[in-house]
């Protein structure tokens, strides 16, 4: 399993990115952006907790004093990542969005050492600095005109703060012996009772009624864009730093991008190709493996004695 890790969150990324497919089609609903978080989020919770509950309901306990940690995951993280995103989204763009939620692998390479005791490397460094250019040229932000308000800057700096304490809440449970499935079955019940009050529960459940097909269109949602993607990237936090882990996971910004030409119709250009190189390289900056001296010499940064 740890021979796959770096595969399972770089899968997980490419199912995040995803969602804007999906994002589209539950648009033509007349559904707010927050009805959509809505169905995602209270969506998944409901469906693994009903999985575990009738498959492996051992799964399902916790202790009373780790309860902080699933209140961390899924409010902290999982409810304000939605608020701000939506936030910033509405006050700037998309593409402004984008990049300020991509500030995420640089806090949480911050956190993991300090919480986690996890080393920043100059390798760290490198790909983190690779795959923030990468998403930022990807994002189209390069050479367009694009709101920029301060308001909206602080709303995107809070979704990537918040996207970043998945990374975190989850390793603490993962390193208090919790399975990945539990993380998730806690984190997305605790969020989607979060975010209810939040939405437009009666316009969710009317729409639905009314147009039976987008059913379908709503459970597809649910498992590519977030069940699949985040047991997948919780399993790989199991075997890989949370550091590298959420580096790792900016394929999504790839992912995103090719979707979009793909289902979207939208247009190939030279700083998205460039972006996707840039992504490419850091990813393989991370796992490329290098002679014990040599990675020594590469990783050692003043003040570290410690090597990744």
């Amino acid at each position: 399993m740890k021979k796959f890790c770096s595969f399972f969150v770089i899968l997980a990324g490419i199912f995040w990115g995803s969602q804007g497919i999906f994002v589209k089609e539950l648009g033509k609903m007349a559904l707010s952006s927050m009805d959509i978080a809505a169905i995602r989020v209270a969506g998944t919770g409901a469906v693994i907790f009903l999985v575990l509950l009738l498959t492996k309901r051992e799964l399902l306990k916790i202790k009373l004093k780790d309860i902080w940690v699933f209140i961390g995951s899924g409010l902290l993280s999982i409810i304000c990542f939605n608020c701000f995103y939506y936030e910033a989204i509405q006050m700037t763009s998309m593409a402004v969005a984008a990049v300020l939620l991509y500030i995420s692998p640089a806090v949480v390479a911050i956190l993991s050492c300090i919480f986690l005791g996890e080393k920043i490397t100059i390798r760290k460094i490198i790909a983190l600095a690779s795959a923030f250019s990468g998403c930022f040229f990807v994002s189209g932000i390069m050479g367009g005109a694009q709101t920029i308000t301060a308001a909206g800057v602080m709303s995107g700096v809070g979704a990537g703060a918040a996207y970043a304490l998945y990374s975190i809440f989850s390793a603490a449970g993962l390193k208090k012996g919790y399975q990945p499935v539990t993380i998730m079955a806690y984190t997305f019940v605790i969020g989607g009772i979060g975010i209810l009050p939040l939405c437009d529960v009666g316009k969710i459940l009317g729409s639905s009624s009314e147009h039976a097909e987008w059913i379908m269109v709503e459970v597809a949602f649910v498992v590519i864009s977030a069940l699949f993607p985040y047991l997948l990237y919780t399993i790989g936090l199991q075997h890989m730093e949370a550091g590298k882990a959420s580096i790792t996971a900016s394929t999504e910004a790839i992912a995103a991008t090719v979707f979009g030409i793909v289902f979207l119709g939208e247009k190939l250009t030279g700083n998205i190709i460039l972006g996707i190189a840039a992504v490419i390289f850091s990813i393989i900056i991370l796992n490329i493996k290098l002679p014990a001296k040599a990675r020594a010499e590469k990783n050692r940064i003043p003040g570290s004695t410690s090597v990744n």
